[in-house]
């Protein structure tokens, strides 16, 4: 393993909704990803599902709250919590979950993403 630039990493890449890996450990992933607008709502039976703002804002909709997380601020999902991320401006995120972890849960869509790409 080698130390990881976020900075580099999210330069990289500009799709939004397409997380990619740039870590493993203990069976967990760590993923970056840029979100803008809102993606679909979906739950991880099993899995909780840890989001790091890197830069910009986003908020965290669920049916009972809203988490609104800003720069160096993380949440963590828990599992079977039905959720929809939204970013009104571009936010670059750290992802942290199991492996075992699909994008959009049980549920296909179009913005499903079925193997993440490893950079």
């Amino acid at each position: 393993m080698e130390k990881v630039n976020l900075k580099e990493k999210f330069n990289l890449f500009n799709e939004h909704w397409t997380p990619k890996i740039v870590g493993e450990l203990n069976e967990q992933i760590v993923m970056l990803a840029k979100l803008k607008g809102e993606f679909v709502w979906h739950k991880h039976e099993e899995q909780d599902e840890l989001f790091l703002i890197v830069k910009g804002e986003l908020t965290l909709r669920m049916r009972d709250k809203e988490v609104h997380l800003k720069e160096g601020e993380f949440f963590i999902v828990p599992r079977n919590t039905e959720h929809q991320p939204y970013a009104e401006e571009e936010a670059h995120v750290l992802l942290f979950e199991p492996k075992a972890t699909k994008h959009t849960g049980e549920e296909k869509f179009d913005v499903t993403v079925e193997n993440p790409e490893r950079l």
